[in-house]
């Protein structure tokens, strides 16, 4: 199971997130799930990188699929924007009867 952690602060602006796991969907390579979650994460991350000023840190373990991603302060408008769009679209493939046994996103406040 892929597990997603949102970390926001509690004025409900993001701090970073944390992300772990492979789905388990299918073998290696075809796994739809894997893919979709990858796809949107890592998009997520390069257009923070180049469409923003903001400063932030991430670190990835390709093998255990763990990316963490942290903010150094609080994120842009532009930022947020970006990583409302990253948490809908992986709330869409938990929302997915289909899907919804191989990801879980947790909110955490810190």
């Amino acid at each position: 199971m892929i597990t997603v952690t949102i970390y926001k602060t509690d004025r409900h602006e993001y701090a970073g997130f944390d992300i772990s796991g492979h789905a388990g969907y299918s073998d290696a390579g075809s796994d739809v799930v894997c893919a979709a979650a990858s796809a949107i994460v890592i998009n997520t991350i390069n257009s923070i990188g180049q469409f923003t000023d903001d400063r932030t840190s991430s670190v990835s373990d390709e093998e255990s699929g763990a990316i963490e991603f942290r903010f150094r302060q609080i994120p842009s408008h532009d930022a947020s924007l970006l990583l409302d769009s990253m948490v809908l679209g992986l709330e869409q493939i938990e929302d997915s009867s289909e899907y919804e046994p191989y990801i879980d996103i947790i909110f955490k406040e810190v």
